[in-house]
């Protein structure tokens, strides 16, 4: 496929030498798009946390959880997933749409790489449709006039904020930005939140070096904090818990899992 303007601005925005969140989570993953700069902060964490890798893939399995229960057992059609990051195997929209090809799915990130390879994103089934939105989490007035243009915003929508809200330092600020996502949305819409905590010593300290690498910041909450970004909705069980254990499928292999990440998904009333 010839790339088009917006492919060939985003390549020319993409700073190889900075390191990025989405490309350094690519590299965890076991991806192949990442940079020389990607793999060394990665690796730095690693270093004092090596059970990153783990986080990573107990997080990728956590999303793939969480939109089965909404596309099969909820009923949703519509996915709006904010902070997407790099396309992988089992993206939202792949996991919805085999359980409901008309399901539809807007992408949000604001990374140029994740646009360069916006077309791996956009490979709907025909039924459906699948949109990429290059905007910033901390514009969520604008990616809901963005995500409009395929979303029925007057039909039950799931957001999706995974590992995303830990990149706004100000944590007033990350619930104002969820509270305005949720708030026009309705009854019968969800919210599926994942973030890491700061329940473990190690990963916190590989944090604060992997936020000195010139990447985004990334803030560990307490578990109680990624909760809170469930107020006021329909906290579905087993609530907000280590995403190993929110429902898993193999539970002898992920309850061995015990990471420092904690997600949880909630129905509006």
């Amino acid at each position: 496929m010839t790339e088009g303007p917006h492919e060939r601005e985003s390549v020319d925005r993409i700073d190889a030498t900075v390191a990025h969140s989405a490309r350094i989570w690519d590299y965890w993953t076991g991806g192949k798009d990442h940079y020389e700069a990607d793999r060394r902060a990665g690796e730095r964490v690693r270093e004092v946390f090596p059970e990153m890798t783990t986080l990573a893939r107990v997080g990728r399995h956590f999303i793939g959880r969480t939109v089965r229960y909404l596309a099969e057992e909820a009923g949703v059609r519509q996915f709006l997933d904010i902070g997407t990051g790099l396309p992988t195997v089992d993206n939202t929209h792949e996991v919805a749409q085999r359980v409901a090809p008309e399901s539809h799915i807007v992408y949000v990130d604001n990374d140029p790489l994740v646009l360069a390879h916006a077309n791996a994103l956009l490979t709907s089934a025909p039924e459906g449709a699948t949109r990429y939105v290059d905007a910033d989490v901390r514009e969520p007035g604008e990616i809901l006039r963005a995500a409009a243009s395929t979303l029925d915003l007057d039909k039950p929508v799931a957001v999706m904020l995974m590992g995303i809200l830990a990149h706004v330092p100000d944590y007033e600020q990350a619930r104002a930005i969820v509270r305005r996502l949720m708030r026009d949305l309705p009854s019968g819409s969800y919210l599926a939140v994942r973030d890491g905590t700061n329940t473990d010593p190690q990963y916190v300290k590989a944090l604060e070096g992997y936020n000195r690498s010139g990447s985004v910041p990334y803030q560990p909450r307490t578990p109680e904090q990624v909760a809170a970004f469930l107020d006021g909705l329909e906290v579905i069980e087993p609530g907000v818990v280590p995403c190993p254990r929110w429902r898993p499928e193999a539970p002898a292999l992920e309850e061995r899992q015990e990471v420092p990440l904690y997600g949880g998904v909630g129905r509006k009333p």
